[in-house]
């Protein structure tokens, strides 16, 4: 076996195991017949502390602004003219950040910037702030996870799940 080829099997061994502690994922939902797309990474807990003083996010060079997964910045994508929360959001794509600087009380934050690695945030493109509801789950979440879920008439709700959080924003297609 000559040594490139086993450089590049090391190297793509190495990219599956990074990549399987945060595995790339999707949620799409229709409303109003306008498709809304969330694309992440979902790390997982593991055993340790995520949020408030010390927690892993608190370590990130853009805290408290949260690229809201690991890996790439989460990208967000309508085709519709939204409101979210009360914030004016024009149809196309942006990347979605989490202001955690209060573990109890997030703010979604939808960035105009897009395709940039999650550690490279720019507030001044932030399209704008939402507060979001907060709860706690009923067990821990052991894995980040986005949903999308109808909730008729021309309306959906976005909610971020993870370790000891629920937080969630309403969506009205325009």
């Amino acid at each position: 076996m000559n040594t490139a080829f086993k450089c590049a099997s090391g190297l793509a061994v190495l990219m599956q195991l990074a990549c399987g502690q945060s595995p790339s994922m999707q949620v799409t939902t229709t409303v109003g017949g306008k498709t809304i797309t969330i694309k992440y990474s979902a790390p997982s807990v593991r055993g340790r502390q995520i949020f408030g003083d010390g927690g892993v996010v608190s370590h990130d060079k853009t805290y408290p602004a949260w690229r809201a997964g690991a890996n790439r910045a989460t990208a967000f994508h309508t085709d519709a003219d939204l409101d979210m929360g009360g914030l004016s959001v024009p149809a196309g794509d942006y990347t979605l950040f989490v202001w955690v600087k209060d573990p109890d009380a997030w703010q979604l934050i939808i960035n105009k910037q897009t395709g940039q690695w999650g550690l490279t945030y720019k507030e001044d493109q932030d399209l704008g702030r939402v507060k979001m509801t907060m709860s706690k789950p009923a067990a821990p979440v052991e894995t980040l996870k986005y949903s999308l879920t109808d909730e008729g008439a021309n309306k959906a709700k976005l909610t971020i799940e993870w370790e000891n959080h629920v937080a969630s924003v309403p969506i009205t297609v325009k």
